[in-house]
């Protein structure tokens, strides 16, 4: 199964892997699963961390993930373009392109937002 990891759950699991849920971290962690990091979260960390909501810098923060054997999900037109077809169950920007991301590659979400778990059951919440 390919997995989408959301910015919080790779965050997680690069500075803080016990946040994670064991289930969650199994999955990350017994090679069943490729593991993709979205650009979009890459741009994410890059806007926190200018505003200085973040310590960790972008390139670390993508180094990390390389190391953790995250593969990477460019931002494509298609998935821009689905963004505007999905139902408003959330608001933030990110949050919606990973889901659109999601949708459009037949991935699983592993996000720790609730509030995704409304688009559907691609949408996997790690609490």
């Amino acid at each position: 199964m390919k997995l989408l990891i959301d910015t919080h759950i790779a965050l997680w699991g690069i500075a803080e892997p016990t946040r994670v849920p064991a289930w969650a971290r199994q999955w990350l962690e017994s090679g069943e699963h490729e593991p993709f990091l979205s650009d979009c979260s890459v741009w994410e960390v890059s806007i926190k961390h200018a505003l200085g909501k973040l310590d960790v810098t972008p390139e670390r923060f993508v180094e990390l993930a390389e190391k953790q054997g995250y593969l990477d999900l460019p931002i494509s037109r298609r998935h821009l373009l689905d963004v505007s077809r999905l139902a408003h169950v959330h608001r933030d920007p990110f949050d919606r392109l990973l889901v659109a991301q999601a949708r459009a590659e037949g991935m699983t979400l592993l996000t720790a937002d609730r509030r995704l778990a409304g688009y559907g059951d691609f949408v996997r919440v790690a609490e």
